[in-house]
């Protein structure tokens, strides 16, 4: 299995539906107000790094980085196809994204995920990664349905980050 992990600066019908898809997997999770992914749109916007995972030519994961302040970013918008979750994809896109924020710098990486029991895989992948729960951070305000992490300081690259397409 060999993934592709590239930057996206425009959309692809394949690609808005894909973050589409994201949308759909959570409604249910939380109230509208405690939802805060982005749509496509504001995930292209300038400063924000979007990035797509491809296997045989379809999209299968995203993950995109948004700046908090200035060496502080939030991960927003990671995503691994149902199909194929369970086959590492989700840290392959989490260690690109770690890569990419170390190589530029950043040394503090935030995410904002659910609560519920439908993020409970996704806030153990976090936490492997050394993601520690914290309190809200830039514009969020406390929720009770949101779980709040952050990693700092960002490890160093790893030694084969020269293979990640920037």
């Amino acid at each position: 299995m060999s993934i592709v992990i590239e930057r996206v600066e425009t959309s692809t019908s394949a690609l808005s539906d894909f973050i589409a898809a994201h949308h759909a997997d959570m409604q249910g999770t939380a109230p509208p107000e405690s939802q805060h992914a982005l749509a496509i749109e504001r995930l292209l916007a300038p400063g924000i790094r979007l990035f797509a995972a491809t296997l045989e030519g379809r999209i299968v994961a995203s993950g995109a980085l948004a700046p908090v302040d200035e060496d502080h970013e939030e991960l927003k918008s990671m995503r691994t196809d149902p199909s194929v979750r369970g086959r590492g994809l989700g840290r392959a896109m989490l260690a690109f994204l770690i890569d990419d924020a170390a190589g530029r710098g950043i040394r503090r990486l935030s995410l904002e995920t659910g609560r519920h029991d439908f993020f409970a895989p996704a806030r153990a992948m976090y936490a492997k990664a050394g993601f520690v729960e914290c309190a809200a951070f830039g514009r969020y305000l406390p929720d009770e349905n949101s779980a709040f992490m952050t990693l700092t300081p960002v490890p160093p690259r790893s030694p084969d980050s020269a293979l990640h397409p920037r």
